[in-house]
């Protein structure tokens, strides 16, 4: 876990007791600035360690947020997997109307533990139930968890701590979450099929009138000399839509534990019907 600790300049160069490092990170171009100790794998990744540490640089002189990351820390079991039902109201004590989106979360069965040893990883492999026409090696891949157990997603979490009661086959429902909790939703957007460059990119149009010359909605040239081809990423019409997207720092509006329900304020990415991830923050 990323703890926020303080934003002095310059750094605090000090000997810690605790075995915890302390890195400091450009939150505006998120490049590494100083670097003190050595890191997991995933904080390597992160900030894409070097043999030697990084030199102070002239043009980094605003303040910069130290953080302080903990060998091995993890958290509570709280990640689930659901189906987004749709959007309504509802009316808080203050008489406050909030929008939330409902989804029917879990309850989701544990498949496979993964840990350093094993896999290289410590990691927790969850199913939500309710899939169709299974295949043969999905259905051998979840038969120590549940033999009735048709997956209709299966996802892994990181840095996830298990009690002594869960195992494999364990379940957990929306009781993991409680009324205020912060979490972070990802999901597939909706699909808006082959859009222009308008509705793509939002490109302004011509003039339709009053001397328009009739390419109002069109693109345009993209050049004719150097470098004589379209380079990849160039803005222009092609599918739009139906990409992952996550939404960090909605709030949990309500829990409901018989009908495997949670209200999250706002809304979430995704059409109805479609497959989501809630994971706490």
């Amino acid at each position: 876990m990323l703890q926020y600790v303080s934003n002095q300049w310059p750094l605090p160069i000090q000997k810690s007791a605790t075995e915890n490092k302390i890195y400091a990170v450009d939150i505006r171009s998120a490049n590494l600035v100083h670097l003190f100790g050595n890191f997991t794998p995933p904080i390597k990744r992160l900030a894409c360690l070097l043999a030697q540490p990084f030199k102070m640089e002239k043009r980094y002189h605003r303040p910069t947020k130290i953080f302080v990351c903990s060998r091995g820390d993890k958290e509570d079991m709280k990640a689930l997997l659901g189906t987004k039902i749709g959007m309504t109201q509802i009316l808080q004590e203050d008489g406050v109307i909030i929008p939330v989106t409902l989804v029917q979360a879990g309850p989701c069965v544990i498949t496979q533990i993964k840990t350093d040893e094993t896999d290289g990883y410590s990691a927790v492999q969850v199913a939500l139930g309710g899939g169709k026409n299974t295949s043969k090696s999905v259905q051998a891949h979840v038969l120590k968890a549940d033999k009735k157990l048709a997956p209709r997603m299966i996802r892994e979490f990181r840095n996830i701590e298990l009690t002594e009661e869960q195992k494999i086959g364990s379940s957990f429902d929306v009781t993991v979450f409680e009324v205020g909790d912060k979490v972070k939703i990802t999901g597939t957007s909706k699909g808006k099929g082959f859009a222009g460059t308008v509705k793509r990119h939002n490109f302004t149009t011509s003039a339709s009138s009053h001397g328009g010359n009739g390419m109002v909605r069109r693109p345009g040239s993209i050049g004719s000399m150097y470098p004589q081809k379209v380079f990849k990423g160039k803005r222009m019409a092609g599918r739009m839509g139906a990409e992952q997207v996550t939404v960090r720092g909605l709030d949990i509006a309500f829990v409901d534990v018989d009908n495997n329900l949670i209200g999250i304020k706002g809304a979430i990415p995704g059409p109805k019907r479609g497959l989501v991830t809630v994971v706490g923050v």
